[in-house]
């Protein structure tokens, strides 16, 4: 057996952490190492094949340790080596290139993190009946999970327990009101949390942020939340689709929050989750196509044409086409040739910065039904002051 002690350095999560030394502490036997994991054995080799994989990345053996490292953020691509008139290494230069394995590596950890929820996810019932000819939208504008704010200095009391409970419940109430539609689309808009880092700045512009208790609590109660929204859902539609789309201050939880879901419901049938990591992202349904973004990287001016261009089968053979998206947390809506775009407002209450730049709109969430021959036919509405959290004096 290789010598995998070195291995733990290389671990990213208690989960492989709690792997490798469960298979030191066996001898190198995977199927004792998942006996005492509570876990199978093929978990036990693709968490251990990650590891490797990592390590091997930067240069570590498991015969003879590491044998030439890179910076953080590096991977190794080659490695010369002087050797001295005695043909003993005098000094070696490893060349490395930027680390394309980032994105790779985060999903690789999220599913060592929740390999023990893989394929847990169960639903309740599937309605009797359902219209197979609508289709519910239930966009998310903006939600902020780990958000704070202080109601004296803001107006608004606002933190990750009022965040998860205004979320839930507007979506209960949203698909309590809503028909009995076949599909059901939970089309989380972006910035689904507030700070993608525990550095709680936004990545691109470093901008400080308000937040409410630690990084990882933040997460939980996020992947959370938005099981509670996909069982609500459940109960009135027969599929729910649950698309997360990348915002500006969750580049990398927002993929978290996709990979999560889509293992803890992976075999359940009833509920598709997304993964892509596309910026632009289209959905059509009979002769109607929705398109939706974050809306921070271009004007909505621009947007028909990415639609046009990208979906060019599907704009031709679609009447009723719309653009939804976030970002500037209010309502807003434009008709452009061939398409309607409609911005979304948040249930997030102000934060500090915000409430200083004199920014006051207002908070709410729709449900919009789309019948498949003639597009948006209904909408209902959840205005903050219906939820439990909804008033700063509650």
């Amino acid at each position: 057996m290789p010598n995998d002690t070195g291995l733990l350095d290389y671990c990213e999560t208690d989960t492989q952490r709690r792997a490798i030394e469960a298979l030191i502490a066996s001898g190198g036997n995977r199927v004792d190492a998942a006996a005492v994991l509570g876990t199978t054995e093929r978990s036990m080799y693709q968490i251990l094949a990650r590891i490797r994989k990592r390590a091997a990345r930067q240069g570590y053996s498991p015969d003879h340790g590491m044998t030439h490292t890179a910076a953080p953020g590096f991977a190794v691509k080659g490695v010369s080596t002087l050797y001295n008139a005695d043909g003993e290494q005098a000094a070696q230069w490893v060349k490395t290139s930027a680390d394309q394995q980032r994105q790779e590596d985060l999903r690789e950890a999220i599913i060592d993190a929740f390999a023990d929820w893989k394929g847990k996810g169960r639903v309740a019932a599937a309605p009797k009946h359902a219209d197979e000819d609508l289709m519910t939208v239930y966009p998310m504008g903006d939600p902020h999970l780990g958000a704070y704010s202080w109601a004296e200095e803001t107006g608004d009391d606002f933190d990750l327990k009022i965040g998860e409970a205004n979320l839930c419940e507007a979506v209960k109430r949203l698909v309590a009101c809503s028909p009995k539609s076949k599909t059901g689309l939970i089309l989380n808009l972006g910035d689904f949390f507030h700070s993608d880092t525990s550095d709680n700045r936004t990545m691109r512009s470093g901008h400080a942020l308000d937040v409410d208790t630690r990084w990882a609590k933040v997460l939980r109660v996020g992947v959370r939340a938005m099981m509670q929204c996909i069982e609500s859902a459940c109960r009135k539609h027969e599929t729910v689709i649950v698309k997360n789309l990348i915002g500006n201050h969750d580049d990398h939880t927002s993929q978290m929050l996709s990979i999560a879901l889509a293992l803890f419901y992976e075999g359940n049938d009833r509920v598709i989750v997304d993964e892509s990591p596309c910026k632009f992202w289209f959905h059509r349904f009979g002769n109607v196509l929705l398109g939706a973004t974050h809306g921070d990287t271009c004007k909505p001016q621009v947007l028909p044409g990415i639609m046009a261009h990208d979906r060019a089968e599907d704009w031709g053979a679609t009447q009723y086409r719309y653009w939804y998206t976030g970002h500037i947390h209010n309502q807003q809506v434009m008709e452009f040739p061939g398409v309607v775009w409609e911005s979304f407002r948040t249930l997030m209450g102000k934060d500090a910065w915000t409430a200083s730049k004199g920014y006051r709109s207002g908070r709410d969430m729709y449900a919009i039904v789309h019948a498949k021959d003639f597009g948006e036919i209904e909408r209902h509405r959840v205005d903050i002051a219906m939820l439990k959290n909804g008033n700063p004096s509650s």
